[in-house]
């Protein structure tokens, strides 16, 4: 079975808001800022929400650990 795009869109957008609220709260934690870390978090949001992106669509293409599944017809 392989997954449909916008199936790979949906999850990079529900991780990335995940990692951002991480990272916003980490980087408030080190530097004590709002600001700074409220950039911090901006500028990788849209980095990684390109990464998460290419990764997941080249990991669809790999058949390690993928099964195909023949439907089960009775005659």
């Amino acid at each position: 079975m392989k997954d449909k795009r916008y199936r790979s869109v949906i999850k990079t957008i529900s991780w990335r808001v995940t990692g951002t609220i991480d990272t916003f709260l980490v980087s408030y934690l080190v530097t004590g800022r709002v600001g700074i870390a409220a950039s911090i978090s901006l500028v990788e949001v849209f980095t990684k929400l390109l990464l998460y992106y290419l990764h997941e669509r080249i990991w669809n293409k790999v058949k390690i650990g993928k099964e195909k599944v023949e439907p089960d017809y009775q005659i």
